[in-house]
């Protein structure tokens, strides 16, 4: 049996969230969570590996040129809509999660920036939906053990991995018992 840390970390903007092995929710299994905010409030973040088989133009009445897939950023309010992104360009209300990431921001400047085709497809990420805890939830989360700490997500991971491996590439990134967990299988009767 592997012995767990008991000390994880409260993660910070920007770090990752990575769901442990064996947690069989289905909103959350095996899945890696860009934490957009944290406070004693709650925390907010955006899940990076579930894909959505839905575009923009799926999901907004007016044309927006963008043919990337939306990820399903959580079980949360799915009828909203988030990103990520990694612009050089200033878009008003941008919060910075470190210096290479930033959340949110003015969704018209994007909209013309797309449009402009000043923003190339693999430098912005769209969710449908986000990641929420209440005041305290997370921390009793972490404490149980449901989710792994990692500080300092990059941009390359983000943007230039891809999705369906970044699980467990990150994990093994992490090395230790945490390269081990990346080669559990997810149904170990099948083993």
């Amino acid at each position: 049996m592997f012995e767990y840390d008991k000390n994880i970390p409260d993660p910070e903007r920007g770090d990752f969230l990575i769901s442990e092995p064996f947690l069989t929710d289905p909103n959350f299994e095996r899945t890696v969570i860009l934490v957009c905010e944290h406070s004693d409030e709650g925390t907010f973040g955006l899940v990076l590996n579930k894909i959505s088989d839905l575009t923009l133009s799926d999901v907004m009445s007016e044309e927006i040129s963008f043919n990337g897939y939306l990820n399903v950023g959580g079980p949360v309010e799915q009828n909203t809509l988030h990103f990520v992104h990694r612009l050089k360009d200033d878009v008003p209300g941008a919060i910075e999660l470190n210096n290479e990431l930033k959340w949110s921001g003015d969704f018209e400047r994007i909209k013309f920036l797309l449009n402009s085709g000043m923003i190339n497809e693999d430098d912005i990420q769209f969710f449908l939906g986000y990641s929420g805890w209440g005041a305290g939830q997370l921390r009793e989360e972490l404490d149980n053990q449901s989710w792994f700490v990692r500080k300092k997500a990059t941009a390359s991971e983000i943007f230039d991995m891809e999705s369906d491996i970044l699980w467990k590439s990150i994990l093994k990134q992490m090395g230790g018992k945490y390269k081990v967990f990346s080669n559990y299988p997810v149904d170990p009767r099948l083993n």
